[in-house]
């Protein structure tokens, strides 16, 4: 690297405090306050970092200060400004060296525009390169909320465009990180750049290392009070982020919230996100209860299509009846990207969770023709049910029969209420004759000390 380049960054990498007139230092400080809120999220060991920064990092805001692991200057924005045009300038990036005469946003969105050239010049190591687009990070902060969504907006787009063959894509979450933490908690830019943080963690393989917790991400929605759209398309996001990689879970989830933002007015508008919902709970492997998904207001809009049928099939029908299905739409399921196989094992399963609610034993032979199986797989098949925990059941070989101790039930509807409270009425009167029955107890031994 030249000494001039050099030069440049070491400028960036200053911290002492040089005199400033008095309208800048409300600037300046939230300059610094960026740099301490940064600091002190790379300490917490259980914070955004935890994967991204080094392991064996230091303990205090002290030592990393010390490390100069914080780039953000301290200096004034338009000369942190004039210093990040020079630098880039000696990159050959197109970018004039003189500061822009209509001021910092001006100047901002050249220097945002002009950033490529950091990520192709191979003179700019990943420390060097943090430190410009650090800088570049307090430039927007400082600035006024209401002239924030432009660059904060620009700085996304060129953060997610990579040079072809760039390998540094931690380093680019990492640094839509600090701005996402820099930002005011309640700020709903947040959620603009969390949608580009989703997507490069997708594209990049990092989903894990965005720790995504479902209760901490809906916190956050409540404080960024951002449009019902927004909120839709951040949940769509997070939904397909999360089956790219195969978090399938959490993705029927995140989907059941995203379908929960439609009203009846609007309804008729997410029949893709409906269509996606039943997709991702079919194909999902530890997914066996979908009733509800048939209440969802946007769910009711794809009746009579192909999708609905066959989410009523995993509901209520029998694999029959799913078999059938297949055989008359077998392009269809294929174009879903389901597995025949697979739903053909959670169809099994379903039906046999079904036979189990009002039957206390099922003989062998009575499940090796109600699922199709041969004899020989029918007790594998009984121990794969029992891992899913749906049932609870013992296997009596001797017998050729399975017991069943409990079940989950397929649909939960009228007549599952009126079970569970019939089962309830009838632990609240037993525990009553148990109490009845310690009072008497108690004034028996009290009669036989006094006679004693």
């Amino acid at each position: 690297m030249s000494k001039e380049r050099m030069s440049l960054l070491e400028n960036m990498d200053r911290f002492e405090v040089t005199p400033v007139k008095a309208p800048e230092e409300e600037v300046r400080q939230k300059s610094i306050t960026f740099s301490d809120n940064i600091l002190k999220e790379l300490t917490n060991q259980n914070g955004p970092y935890k994967e991204l920064t080094n392991q064996e990092g230091p303990d205090s805001i002290e030592q990393l200060r010390d490390r100069k692991f914080s780039t953000v200057s301290r200096f004034s924005p338009a000369h942190n400004a004039l210093e990040l045009r020079s630098f880039l300038k000696s990159l050959e990036a197109d970018i004039s060296a003189e500061p822009a005469e209509t001021g910092i946003l001006t100047d901002l969105r050249h220097i945002i525009e002009a950033s490529n050239a950091c990520w192709s010049s191979k003179e700019v190591g990943d420390v060097d390169l943090e430190m410009v687009f650090n800088s570049i990070i307090s430039l927007i902060l400082v600035l006024p909320t209401e002239e924030m969504m432009e660059p904060v907006t620009h700085f996304c787009e060129k953060i997610l465009k990579s040079p072809q063959g760039d390998k540094r894509a931690a380093t680019r979450l990492k640094l839509l990180s600090n701005l996402f933490y820099g930002l005011d908690e309640k700020s709903p830019l947040r959620a603009d750049l969390y949608v580009s943080m989703v997507k490069l963690a997708q594209q990049s393989d990092l989903v894990p290392q965005l720790q995504l917790n479902l209760d901490q991400i809906k916190k956050w929605i409540s404080q960024w009070d951002i449009s019902t759209v927004k909120l839709q398309n951040l949940l769509r996001s997070i939904h397909d982020a999360l089956i790219d990689s195969n978090m399938s879970e959490m993705a029927t989830k995140v989907m059941i919230d995203l379908l929960g933002t439609y009203t009846e007015d609007n309804a008729s508008q997410a029949k893709n996100d409906a269509h996606r919902c039943i997709v991702t709970h079919l194909g999902d492997p530890n997914t066996f209860l979908m009733d509800h998904l048939l209440t969802l207001k946007p769910v009711k809009f794809l009746e009579g299509e192909l999708i609905h049928d066959l989410l009523t099939i995993f509901v209520s029908g029998k694999i029959a009846d799913y078999q059938q299905f297949y055989k008359n739409n077998t392009d269809f399921v294929t174009s879903l990207g389901l597995s025949h196989d697979q739903n053909l094992r959670k169809m099994r399963f379903l039906t046999f969770i079904q036979m189990a609610e009002n039957r206390k034993e099922i003989d062998y032979n009575v499940i090796e023709k109600e699922m199709q199986l041969e004899e020989d797989d029918i007790e594998d098949f009984i121990i794969d049910v029992l891992r899913t925990k749906s049932v609870k059941a013992k296997i009596d070989q001797m017998q050729r029969k399975i017991i069943i101790h409990s079940t989950i039930h397929r649909t939960y509807g009228r007549q599952q209420w009126q079970l569970l409270r019939q089962q309830l009425v009838q632990w609240r009167e037993r525990l009553a004759q148990v109490q009845t029955g310690l009072q008497q107890l108690d004034i028996i031994q009290n009669q036989a000390t006094t006679q004693a």
